[in-house]
């Protein structure tokens, strides 16, 4: 509930500031998240209602606030009645933009004020700095920087409102003094130019939500009402999704299904500059995998697959052999996801481990193949991404010591760098010149765990692949995973400017 009669819809405030602009007032602006209120930003709006007569501030709703899924830290509400409790504050509204440009456009400021870190080209992700320039500029305002002594709401939350564990705050303290945020971001942003793609079963990822009714009168049966329906382009559509986030070119070979292809539905959901080699298996539907799930509680009741688990066609091995022999050598860096539904026979698995400059691998573990498909079916890799259920599935051994696990996969398919992710463990991580090391989760709410696996192999390949140091790939690999399993499923892939900010918060 908003106490201060300060804040205000921001809708309302070209009326509510009307009277004093049409006597001159000269209007400032400024704009942020201000997760933790201190003494930077109170010395940089003071500052700012010097330059004028009128102070708004608008705070960034809490969707927008990408500073990781643990973010922000207090409500919007408690954010903007705080920053209303300042008396140097004339106005406040809740915006919902990432960027003071609507907010720009709306009230048509003198002045528009923002922090020097602006001016840092490693932390303006979005070319936020540049769209909220241009747009002060249109309305004949002018862009202020605000030179002053500076904090971090991020450095101060983590240092002294620490969302995770102890041992956690203390791995990102020794792993901050070895890696700066700069550091690690540099190596994604290095990973750009790689030509990536994406190989593996395309699936459609459906999530039936329901309202649980009773029991059946007659049998002991769960009765659901039908509420509504989500569908998601999951699999490899879901890693080239990922990839394309941070790669400019990238590529995509799959199968669809003949008989249910759903591929206007795909295209509209896939990155546009993928580049997409779409086969189509005959008599077969594209994979749906469809969950019936509780909506109150967001709990799976049920699984239900749409698939062909037969043995591929001759003529459809022989079709997908011959992209790959055409595709796979034009690209840096391979990525295979084989969910082990088929689509990947012997043959094919002999071209990409032939003709792979560099391959990257995840042999999944599922309902359908749990059992029978392990990562051994690939004879040669670079990089391994396995779940630790899926490294103990190839060792056959439930209890035993995961590290000599990772040493016999790693001599067997001559893998020099393999990662089993844990979940809320975090991270093993292992690379033959450097040993192992374990990186913690950095989760904060868990919505939904589909994916998250997916999302970690498809960011941490390219920097495998430029040799970045493995502790490197596990932190950048556990952000990913902590932004993957705050939202449903697939409904969007890992953003490029979402991942930067959470890596840059916990190394602050």
């Amino acid at each position: 509930m908003l106490r201060n009669a300060k804040i205000q819809p921001i809708e309302e405030l070209p009326e509510v500031l009307a009277s004093r602009r049409a006597n001159g007032a000269k209007l400032v602006l400024c704009q942020g998240a201000f997760d933790l209120l201190h003494i930077g930003h109170i010395r940089h709006l003071e500052h700012a209602r010097n330059l004028g007569d009128v102070l708004v501030v608008t705070v960034t709703a809490d969707r927008f606030v990408d500073r990781g899924p643990h973010r922000p830290a207090f409500h919007e509400d408690l954010r903007a009645e705080a920053i209303a409790a300042l008396e140097c504050v004339d106005h406040v509204a809740i915006t919902s933009s990432p960027t003071a440009v609507e907010a720009i456009r709306l009230l048509g400021p003198d002045f528009y004020v923002t922090g020097a870190e602006s001016k840092e080209p490693d932390i303006d992700y979005a070319d936020r700095t540049t769209h909220e320039e241009a747009a002060i500029k249109a309305v004949g305002g002018q862009l202020i920087v605000a030179e002053d002594i500076t904090y971090s709401s991020s450095s101060l939350i983590n240092r002294y409102l620490p969302v995770f564990p102890k041992e956690t705050s203390d791995y990102l303290k020794h792993f901050s003094a070895g890696h700066s945020g700069g550091d690690v971001l540099r190596y994604l942003e290095s990973a750009t130019p790689l030509k990536v793609l994406v190989v593996g079963e395309a699936i459609i990822d459906e999530y039936q939500y329901c309202e649980a009714i009773g029991k059946s009168s007659k049998e002991p049966t769960l009765v659901v009402k039908d509420l509504s329906t989500e569908k998601f382009a999951g699999g490899i559509l879901a890693a080239g999704n990922h990839v394309a986030n941070f790669c400019d070119d990238v590529g995509l070979i799959t199968f669809l299904g003949a008989d249910a292809p759903q591929e206007e539905f795909i295209r509209e959901r896939l990155n546009t500059r993928i580049k997409k080699t779409f086969l189509y298996r005959q008599d077969s539907p594209t994979i749906v995998k469809r969950r019936i799930v509780e909506s109150y509680f967001f709990t799976k009741l049920l699984e239900i697959y749409e698939i062909n688990d037969g043995p591929v066609a001759e003529d459809d091995n022989a079709m997908l052999c011959a992209a790959l022999t055409e595709h796979v050598a034009q690209y840096d860096v391979v990525i295979v996801i084989d969910f082990g539904h088929g689509m990947l026979t012997g043959e094919a698995i002999d071209i990409l481990c032939d003709k792979a400059r560099f391959l990257a691998i995840n042999a999944q573990s599922n309902a359908e193949n749990r059992g029978y498909h392990t990562i051994s079916r690939y004879p040669r890799a670079d990089y391994v991404c396995v779940a630790e259920s899926e490294m103990r599935l190839e060792a056959r051994d439930r209890r035993g010591d995961l590290r000599q696990m990772v040493l016999d996969v790693s001599r067997k398919l001559a893998c020099g760098r393999v990662v089993v992710t844990r979940g809320k463990k975090g991270c093993l991580c292992y690379g033959e010149d450097e040993g192992f090391f374990e990186v913690p989760a950095f989760a904060g709410q868990i919505v939904d765990r589909i994916g998250a696996g997916d999302a970690f192999l498809s960011l941490t390949a390219p920097c495998v692949a430029q040799k970045v140091p493995m502790e490197v790939v596990g932190f950048v690999g556990n952000c990913a995973g902590a932004l993957a399993v705050a939202t449903v499923g697939n409904r969007q892939p890992i953003d490029r400017g979402a991942l930067f900010s959470h890596i840059e918060s916990l190394l602050r």
